[in-house]
């Protein structure tokens, strides 16, 4: 069933890090590195290290003897471990003594998720930069692109369709940022041994430690993090919260989708957001799936957190809670991601439609221009309750607001016909909008110009 629904939901290049070879991979790309490790260290022949190198390839593994397997080892790096030692002893039958030597399953699949989320965060990272830039592209030519605001779902004051995707991506550069925390905080070897002493290694298990993090360029952390889970939970945290941030952004375009709004229409086309019965549909159907990426990543990271109650030195169940969820939470923010990307890029704004609608009030959005006016004279509370009968009139008459209030002498004393006039036009009442939009134009343009940091973590300790 998932693999159906792979191209909906998650569709980015993040899905192929948790492909079953890689997870495999990652895992074998441990045994190697240990080994080579080890061979500094002088614990293991150096000429074990070549046989267990070339027997270390997922594609030849028997994937479904392992599947089959770890339903009775409770894990899949105890039949991985078997078949690999079993394919080194056909290559090097005093090398295959050294396989694994000294470590334990968690090793190798810690260490080997690991290495898939490094690859992960290089892809989200990317995507991320890539729809950061169209956004910015899209502020700068809807800045002065005047729309209504809403609140409670009701038409509320104007503001810009610039501002309301800066705020956006606002959101998007904090996750930036974020990310490059994330890395340095959690690209750590996890490399404890049996109970987390590396006893099994003599006085050299540090050592290893150090060697194993530089050579799969990851950092050594400072105690085996076996029962600690803050790492894994601050990658799912950061993937979360992106793809939140999206689906309030697909939220928003979906709404604006609507046919009484059409503000904004998705890219349409043969086979693209149609229904099986109706032929005149053109759903939103990038904005459904970022929205059910974020309506599951909440449940996904909760279980992370619950996940955090290891017990002792291993965790039962609690950590095998882990394995599907945070791959998931990470396919799904790849695939919102770049169903964001795809949706901006072919996505029609109908500015035009925009301004029409800023008018369905027939003046009412601009009340509060109206009553800040007449506040200076006549006091806030008072303005407020007699622009508010007077809003109640123009409903009532089904008459424009601007009509209504030019009849009201109490009013006129204040305003002139002018000066009513200028305060009824949306335009001229889009208080700082235009700075907030520059403000977040800046920061994306010195973002999209810098250099990105160099990823590969601390250096081993």
């Amino acid at each position: 069933m998932m693999e159906l629904l792979d191209s909906l939901l998650r569709g980015g290049a993040v899905t192929a890090r948790f492909s079953r070879d890689a997870t495999l991979q990652g895992m074998l790309d441990f045994e190697v590195a240990l080994a080579a490790a080890q061979a500094e260290a002088g614990l293991i022949p150096a000429a074990a290290v070549s046989p267990i190198t070339a027997a270390a390839r997922a594609s030849e593994l028997d994937w479904p003897a392992l599947r089959d397997d770890a339903a009775c080892a409770g894990n899949l790096a105890i039949p991985l471990v078997k078949q690999l030692t079993a394919r080194v002893k056909t290559l090097d039958a005093d090398a295959a003594r050294f396989v694994h030597w000294g470590a334990t399953s968690q090793d190798a699949i810690d260490t080997g998720l690991i290495l898939q989320v490094r690859g992960a965060l290089d892809d989200l990272g990317a995507d991320l930069d890539g729809l950061i830039a169209q956004l910015t592209e899209q502020v700068r030519q809807h800045r002065a692109s005047v729309m209504i605001g809403r609140t409670w779902l009701q038409h509320a004051l104007p503001i810009t369709f610039g501002l309301k995707l800066a705020g956006t991506l606002d959101a998007l550069l904090h996750a930036r940022t974020d990310l490059a925390h994330v890395r340095e905080q959690v690209l750590y070897v996890q490399f404890g041994g049996a109970a987390g002493t590396l006893a099994s290694l003599g006085t050299q298990g540090p050592a290893v430690a150090a060697g194993l993090a530089r050579h799969l360029g990851l950092s050594d952390a400072a105690t085996p993090w076996h029962g600690q889970r803050e790492r894994i939970v601050r990658v799912g945290s950061w993937a979360a919260s992106l793809t939140g941030s999206l689906g309030k952004f697909a939220r928003d375009t979906a709404l604006l989708t609507q046919t009484e709004v059409g503000e904004i229409a998705e890219a349409s086309g043969p086979g693209r957001g149609g229904s099986s019965t109706m032929p005149h549909k053109r759903n939103p159907v990038g904005c459904a799936a970022v929205l059910a990426a974020a309506a599951r990543t909440p449940q996904l990271v909760a279980t992370l957190f619950a996940a955090m109650q290891q017990d002792h030195e291993r965790g039962l169940g609690t950590w095998h809670a882990e394995w599907e969820t945070l791959p998931e939470l990470l396919m799904l923010c790849g695939g919102a991601l770049a169903t964001a990307r795809k949706l901006v890029s072919d996505w029609t704004v109908d500015t035009q439609r925009m301004r029409a609608n800023l008018d369905v009030t027939h003046g009412l959005i601009m009340a509060e221009a109206v009553t800040m006016a007449l506040g200076e004279s006549m006091g806030r509370l008072e303005a407020h309750r007699r622009v508010e009968a007077r809003c109640r009139d123009a409903l009532a008459q089904q008459r424009h607001l601007l009509d209504v209030l030019r009849e009201d002498a109490d009013i006129t004393r204040v305003l002139c016909a002018e000066a009513l006039e200028r305060l009824m036009n949306p335009q001229h009442y889009l208080g700082a909008a235009e700075t907030f939009v520059s403000r977040v134009l800046a920061l994306a343009d010195a973002a999209i110009t810098a250099v990105p940091p160099s990823q590969p973590g601390r250096k081993s300790k």
